[in-house]
């Protein structure tokens, strides 16, 4: 073995680089680059003999030199909210397709001391090629004005600005699954725990009343939130001797408050009255919960949307697209028939 091939000294730290691979194989910076590269023009041995050094030794593309060479970062960003079960369902789907896909993804975390506007402007600030927005709240027009000639995805809200894509689900069909399913049941008298001023919870909120008159019922709504702590707090003001026997909230955090208020004041469900949620996150899903909910798909939402964020940076689409996909209905053990008189 000669020096050249001598391998390393144990705990030796630096990264090879090409010019280490240049000297091994005795060939100048700008071949090894243009074959690390995949370029033409090198010899089919000089380039086994290359790639075979540059294997041996350990070495890795800078790809942040390389991107920034051709002005691309090859980086996805996206908004999401840290405690949300679901958002973190669908950022790790995202995150393996883009995997596939060759691109990184970039989290910008909104938190009640980092809002939405901030955490676009640390995606963009990091030169994120497109964004990914979940359940975004900003008015449609500071948006478009924020992200100015960057493609935009849109998960969970329509918005119809140019270089906006959606990819949602149908909030008329999933709330209209749930009443159906609770009036199924012999349910009359069904509470929506709301989400807020949200546009998402203004959109479930609207199908909900829209769904419950089209029973022939009252719709009543009680003020709530997206978090686990609305729930509590809107079930401690609901008066179940009115003779309400279903409540329908907003998502499923909330609704894990709803059924947490319950627990602890020893009133039964579904026995006494049945609760939903929406999201089929994972919390719906764990025994203790049970949850009947909906599911709103996130592998296909995810697919959809790096798909649709690649097509317009790779490709040469420039026509908005938007994509509404069927909830369905996961029946489980926090509803039942109405409770007999």
């Amino acid at each position: 073995m000669t020096s050249k091939e001598q391998p390393p000294e144990r705990g030796t730290r630096r990264r090879p680089t090409i010019r280490d691979i240049a000297a091994e194989a005795g060939v100048s910076k700008g071949l090894v680059s243009l074959i690390l590269n995949g370029n033409p023009g090198p010899s089919a041995e000089t380039t086994a003999r290359v790639l075979a050094i540059a294997d041996r030794l350990g070495y890795r593309t800078d790809r942040t030199a390389s991107l920034l060479a051709r002005r691309r970062s090859r980086m996805l960003g996206i908004t999401v909210t840290p405690s949300n079960p679901f958002h973190a369902e669908l950022v790790e789907e995202i995150q393996r397709i883009a995997d596939q896909r060759g691109y990184e993804l970039g989290l910008g975390a909104v938190t009640p001391s980092h809002d939405e506007r901030q955490a676009i402007e640390t995606l963009l600030d990091f030169r994120c090629e497109a964004l990914f927005l979940l359940g975004s709240v900003l008015p449609a027009k500071e948006l478009a004005e924020l992200t100015a000639g960057v493609p935009v995805v849109s998960i969970g809200r329509s918005i119809d600005m140019p270089g906006f894509d959606v990819v949602r689900t149908a909030e008329d069909v999933g709330m209209a699954l749930l009443v159906d399913h609770l009036v199924e049941l012999g349910h009359r008298r069904i509470t929506h725990v709301d989400g807020g001023d949200g546009f998402v919870s203004a959109e479930r909120r609207h199908a909900y009343v829209s769904a419950i008159r089209r029973h022939g019922l009252s719709p009543a709504i009680l003020p709530g939130g997206e978090t686990e702590r609305d729930g509590i707090l809107a079930a401690e003001t609901l008066d179940l001797s009115g003779g309400v026997t279903a409540v329908v909230a907003y998502n499923d955090r909330c609704a894990v408050g709803v059924l947490d208020h319950f627990d602890r004041a020893r009133i039964n469900v579904p026995k006494r009255v049945s609760v939903t949620g929406y999201d089929n996150s994972l919390l719906a899903q764990l025994h203790r919960m049970n949850l009947t909910t909906v599911s709103q798909a996130p592998k296909e939402q995810a697919r959809l949307a790096v798909a649709a964020a690649i097509e317009r940076l790779d490709g040469d689409r420039t026509q908005d697209q938007e994509f509404v996909l069927e909830p369905h209905l996961v029946v489980r053990r926090s509803t039942a028939k109405v409770p007999s008189p």
